[in-house]
């Protein structure tokens, strides 16, 4: 009973709210509602903030945070660093997270350090800050590397490397090139002792297209001696002497460094004495003392000299030593014309190839001395002021040509050496110094030769026998062929005119033919002198009789005719054959007639007309 009683109480309760709603403000007082209601905050969806507040708000916040724009560099602080990462702060909305790889070239990084960062991302899909320590500090080493190059300024630079040409040094975090050129103002011979070693530099020149850049050392010590140069040039004498260090060695001289100033001393003013190379009397680096010769206008040319800092060896040589006496030196250089012996340091003579040898035939002075051969020769001129000297080595042996024509007699028969051909003859050398000339009409008694070389070569030994001799214009005439005996004696009787031999048609030639009777008679046969008996004409390669008809011995012509064999055959036919018929005609004893008739038809057989017919 109690339940029920409740429940009906609440439904009593239910009832009286539904019936009796709730009265709101703008209902119960619509005046007052409309005066306070918001109209800000219903159009902007935000309370309105007074100014003053708005003013103070923007404030702290241009205080206390960074305008975080993309590729912006900014100074931010190491709040905290991680085994990884260094977070950093630049005031904005969010802390940053730079990877420890960017610095390692700090490795002294510590909280509360400053640093200059790059804002590159403000907020990427996670919505972390993105910075970049190493873009920073490549647009600021940019900015500095272009200040100093604008300005002149020495800057700091790390060498990490040697690189094809120069060098790489780090500027301000940018890997610049150091020209092997531009390290110092003497040359580099060992780049590796300035490798890990810090300098300073100049900023010569930027490519900012490809971003290089050119660093320069030697720029700066110019600069220092620059002075020092133009106080050198401006004292500069002829005949001064300075001390100087070798620079730089070439071939053909030496540059000396005066202290800013160089010089050249040539190659010729090093030594007294013939050298080859420079280096063989100083070497890079060494210090010595040397003469001004001569300089230009500007003086930026300055010819210096070692040698004319002692005495010459000319005014040194004793004066003892006179024309004839015998001398000993070295062959320091070779001409085609003869050889330069030095005697004693700086003093050389000359032996002219001609005072080398007494053959008359000159060859190279090479055939006769080496460079670096000691040699001993006889002093011939001496000439102190002039400074020459000429030396002979022939003269050390008896001339051959004292007793020429005890040696070599007129007719005497010897064995020489070619020498040298002429369009004339062969020179053949029968001892060192005597030369001979043969002829070459005196070569060969049967050969046509048109040239020596045909006959023989340089070198070849040849049997001779003087035919002449010139003892004043030392002149020998020699002769080969006449080591033996003229085979054309012989021939003159086996091929005498009318004699008749076999041989082979050779060649056709004009005008004729040519047939080899042995190794030496080749005789020519006239065309008309080919007929065969038959009409025909002989060709090239046919045997066949040949009669000689003649025979030059002087001038080795020799001319055959084949058509006289058989024409000459025909003739003593028939003279064979009127004999026969004269002593027929003596045993028969036929009339006058008969003898008469048989006469015309032999005569007529000759003269190659038709036999008659007999009378009957």
């Amino acid at each position: 009973m109690a339940e029920k009683a409740n429940q009906a109480e609440v439904e009593a309760v239910d009832a009286a709210t539904v019936e009796a709603p709730v009265v709101s403000e703008a209902q119960a007082n619509p005046e007052k509602f409309l005066e306070n209601f918001n109209w800000h905050n219903y159009q902007e969806g935000i309370d309105e903030v007074d100014d003053k507040q708005l003013k103070e708000f923007e404030k702290l916040v241009a205080e206390n945070f960074v305008d975080t724009l993309n590729d912006e560099v900014v100074i931010g602080t190491v709040v905290h660093i991680s085994d990884r990462d260094a977070i950093i702060d630049i005031n904005a909305k969010s802390e940053g997270v730079i990877s420890l790889n960017e610095f390692r070239y700090n490795p002294n990084l510590k909280v509360g350090d400053k640093v200059e960062v790059l804002i590159d991302v403000r907020e990427d899909a996670t919505g972390q800050l993105v910075l970049s320590h190493r873009k920073a500090r490549v647009i600021k080493a940019w900015d500095r590397v272009n200040a100093a190059h604008d300005t002149g300024e020495i800057v700091n630079g790390f060498v990490k490397c040697r690189t094809k040409g120069g060098m790489i040094v780090d500027v301000f975090g940018i890997e610049a090139f150091l020209p092997g050129s531009q390290i110092d103002v003497k040359p580099i011979r060992d780049y590796d002792q300035y490798v890990n070693k810090t300098m300073e530099f100049k900023v010569v020149k930027i490519n900012h297209e490809f971003k290089n850049v050119v660093v320069s050392h030697k720029a700066l010590i110019e600069a220092d001696i620059e002075v020092q140069k133009k106080e050198i040039i401006g004292q500069l004498e002829k005949g001064q002497v300075l001390e100087g260090v070798v620079k730089n060695i070439t071939s053909y001289g030496v540059f000396i460094d005066l202290g800013g100033v160089d010089g050249l001393i040539h190659i010729t003013d090093l030594s007294w004495s013939r050298i080859n190379h420079p280096n063989e009397i100083v070497e890079l680096d060494e210090k010595l003392n040397v003469v001004i010769l001569d300089f230009d206008e500007n003086k930026s040319r300055i010819q210096l000299g070692l040698k004319q800092l002692s005495k010459h060896p000319w005014e040194a040589l004793a004066d003892t030593v006179t024309v004839g006496d015998k001398v000993t030196g070295k062959v320091v250089v070779i001409a085609d014309y003869g050889a330069f012996i030095e005697v004693a340091d700086g003093v050389e003579g000359l032996i002219h190839v001609s005072e080398m040898s007494w053959s008359t035939h000159l060859r190279s002075a090479q055939d006769f001395v080496s460079v670096g051969d000691e040699v001993q020769a006889v002093i011939l001129t001496l000439d102190r002021e002039e400074r020459k000297m000429s030396l002979g080595i022939k003269q050390l042996t008896s001339d051959p040509w004292t007793d020429i024509t005890t040696k070599y007699p007129l007719g005497s028969k010897h064995v020489g050496t070619v020498r040298n051909f002429t369009n004339f003859g062969v020179f053949v050398e029968l001892e060192e110094g005597i030369d001979g000339l043969i002829y070459i009409s005196d070569l060969s008694w049967t050969k046509k030769i048109k040239h020596p070389s045909e006959f023989c070569a340089v070198g070849d030994k040849l049997d001779v026998v003087v035919l002449e001799l010139d003892v004043e214009g030392r002149k020998l005439s020699l002769g080969h062929k006449q080591t033996t005996v003229n085979p054309w004696d012989e021939y003159e009787t086996d091929f005498a005119l009318e004699t008749v031999h076999t041989a082979v048609i050779s060649e056709i030639v004009d005008k004729g033919a040519t047939v080899e009777f042995n190794e030496d008679i080749v005789a020519f046969v006239p065309t008309r002198h080919l007929e065969k008996e038959d009409g025909g004409k002989l060709k090239q390669g046919e045997k066949a009789e040949f009669k000689i008809i003649e025979f030059n011995k002087e001038f080795k012509r020799v001319v055959a005719s084949h058509t006289a064999v058989f024409k000459a055959e025909e003739v003593a036919n028939v003279k064979a054959a009127v004999k026969k018929a004269e002593a027929q005609a003596a045993e028969a004893k036929p009339t006058l007639g008969d003898a008469n008739e048989a006469l015309q038809a032999l005569k007529d057989k000759m003269d190659g007309k038709p036999a008659k017919k007999a009378k009957k």
